[in-house]
């Protein structure tokens, strides 16, 4: 499976983004027609659950915690292409294989995260930002934003299916940070 992922992954870097709003999760209003989601969770107070959280965050920590592998891996910086990999349980190999771009990041003293951008093969197209934030007040927030629409045949065809997997893959995200800030050892 290694030669197979590698040729996906050099025909996702040689791939453009399939939605042309890129970088429209970094701030302001996402765009009209798609799917909006924007979900956030309190983690604590102060820098030291900032730096954990978004130390855990850049390090694809919310996609791991919720049973996505990514390759290659690495830090997320921004322009870097990997796969988001998924399987069923019981099965060996990954079922799907998801391309994506990491299309902004941003490490301030109080913000941390990034987004990423689908490419073709993803079975949606649109951008899910991953941010942790520290508020005036030392309130550390984790916050995923999306916008997306559907862009496989399968996941069109399994539209309601397709909506609430996407809802929850956003609810696993969310509680993976919080687990990782709560215990950071089991977390590393």
């Amino acid at each position: 499976m290694p030669a197979d992922l590698h040729h996906r992954l050099l025909a996702a870097r040689a791939a453009a983004p399939s939605y042309p709003e890129v970088g429209a999760t970094r701030g302001g209003p996402l765009p009209a027609g798609y799917a909006h989601l924007r979900r956030r969770v309190h983690l604590g107070h102060g820098p030291q659950v900032l730096a954990r959280a978004g130390r855990y965050v850049l390090g694809w920590g919310s996609q791991l915690g919720t049973g996505f592998a990514v390759y290659p891996h690495a830090p997320a910086e921004e322009g870097a292409t990997v796969l988001l990999r998924l399987s069923l349980p019981g099965g060996r190999w990954p079922r799907l294989v998801i391309p994506c771009r990491v299309v902004w990041t941003v490490d301030r003293p109080d913000r941390i995260g990034f987004a990423y951008g689908t490419l073709p093969g993803h079975p949606e197209c649109g951008e899910e930002a991953f941010l942790v934030s520290m508020d005036a007040d030392g309130a550390v927030w984790f916050e995923v934003a999306a916008f997306s629409r559907l862009s496989a045949w399968y996941a069109r065809l399994g539209r309601p299916v397709a909506q609430l997997c996407q809802y929850l893959a956003i609810e696993r995200y969310l509680a993976a940070v919080a687990a990782a800030v709560a215990d950071p050892a089991a977390h590393g």
